[in-house]
């Protein structure tokens, strides 16, 4: 197991993080299965768009949008409810096939780490599975 470590630098933001997760992957990995794993309850991990970032600045406005910061509603008195939501929805965890020594996205496809309640240090824990050749 592999642990990344990424420091963020805005409140909200969306970091394409797939070189990191493939020079993690073991020289000895051809074909096989990545699991990723982010362990933070303010922050999140997925597979989206890396190519154009308004891309990333369309999902954070929408998620914006959808789920407001500091609302009176919320009862947690840390202040980040909002980003707990965020993150919760966007999700923890991914599996990934691994081919050739690499992750098997598509050309427009990255995996980025998803910050909402920066800035901050995050980590993503990488676990790579050999699968039967």
């Amino acid at each position: 197991m592999a642990e990344l470590k990424i420091e963020t630098s805005e409140a909200t933001e969306i970091i394409d993080i797939s070189k990191q997760i493939n020079a993690a992957i073991p020289a000895s990995f051809s074909n096989g299965i990545c699991h990723l794993f982010c362990p933070h309850t303010s922050a999140a991990i997925t597979v989206t768009e890396k190519m154009d970032p308004d891309v990333k600045h369309d999902i954070l406005a929408k998620l914006d949008k959808l789920i407001p910061n500091r609302e009176s509603y919320y009862l947690h008195d840390g202040g980040n409810s909002a980003a707990h939501i965020k993150a919760m929805l966007v999700g923890s965890s991914l599996s990934i096939p691994i081919k050739n020594g690499n992750l098997d996205l598509g050309p427009w496809q990255g995996v980025c780490l998803c910050e909402f309640d920066g800035p901050r240090a995050r980590k993503v824990k990488v676990i790579c599975q050999k699968l039967e050749e």
